[in-house]
């Protein structure tokens, strides 16, 4: 049994920063299990309102459907229920299907769905993959709009209106249209979730439109820090916020822009630089380069 009805999900997600952590790897790039729980006790020791196993940074897109049954099953076990766990469901509906009822009997408290894999898709098609999700699981849905499964506003308000499952909603685009005519057509009924790269970049417009959380990737590393920038951004603290801004996440940017991938890939650095290393990247991400990891440990001592 999850501990979070599909409503309660959405009232605990709006409540609080949001963690997606990285899946621990071997030198061998093997799951390491003893690691990763580590990493979860450390997070869920801080005050997040959900963890999120198996999603992007997490890189669930290089797991077998196996290794992220296993991810999940240890992320629940280890953090026993302090704060929800979100799975992650994947590809076509067949097997986004297959994922969800897998998620609800690991013991999952909430599914990401991700966009399809290698296909296109109108609206009508989008809404009846959702809704084939929706109605495999007991499970508060949050759905990624991003890449090829980009929803507006009507069909954001249909499926809010078939699936009592359908909870959250998170952006991976950024257009502010499109935003607000979403808010506009369900308003409150669903979670808003920030989910661009690097979320502090645009948390605090975003926040206008009805986003009261994003997923915070630098969470993995400076948990407390990330911690703060929220506050800030909650407090619409404007002065503060891009005094971070320019402090931090620029630079980390800068060196986050240089190769496609290191969106990921720069967390995994950020570990290792803090001195709790979560294994190499698998490919076809690559690792940054030693006199990257030089720059952001030495970013990461700035504000430490």
């Amino acid at each position: 049994m999850p501990n979070y009805s599909p409503q309660e999900l959405a009232t605990q997600l709006k409540s609080g920063l949001l963690s997606f952590p990285v899946t621990h790897f071997t030198e061998s790039l093997e799951f390491d299990e003893t690691a990763y729980r580590a990493h979860l006790a450390w997070l869920s020791s801080y005050p997040v309102a959900g963890l999120f196993a198996a999603g992007g940074t997490g890189e669930g897109f290089s797991l077998t459907p196996a290794e992220i049954d296993r991810v999940v099953r240890a992320a629940v076990g280890e953090v026993n229920g302090k704060v929800p766990v979100i799975a992650p469901a994947t590809g076509g509906t067949a097997t986004a299907v297959e994922q969800a009822r897998a998620a609800e009997a690991a013991g999952a408290d909430g599914l990401l769905l991700m966009p399809p894999y290698l296909t296109e898709a109108g609206q009508e098609g989008l809404v009846e993959h959702i809704s084939a999700v929706c109605r495999a699981t007991g499970l508060g849905v949050v759905v990624y709009s991003r890449a090829n499964a980009v929803l507006d506003d009507r069909s954001v308000a249909a499926l809010a209106d078939r699936n009592e499952t359908f909870v959250g909603f998170k952006d991976g685009v950024g257009n502010i249209e499109n935003l607000t005519r979403i808010y506009a057509a369900v308003g409150d009924r669903l979670a808003y979730i920030g989910g661009l790269p690097t979320a502090e970049t645009f948390a605090l417009p975003l926040l206008q439109l009805g986003m009261s959380t994003y997923s915070s990737a630098i969470f993995n590393f400076v948990p407390q820090y990330a911690l703060d920038f929220y506050a800030d951004v909650r407090a619409q603290d404007r002065e503060a916020v891009y005094r971070r801004i320019r402090e931090f996440v620029l630079p980390y940017l800068d060196i986050r822009d240089r190769t496609k991938g290191y969106a990921v890939s720069i967390i995994k650095a950020g570990l290792a630089a803090v001195g709790r290393p979560a294994g190499p990247v698998r490919p076809p991400l690559s690792n940054l380069k030693d006199g990257e990891l030089a720059e952001l440990t030495a970013l990461i001592n700035k504000i430490s």
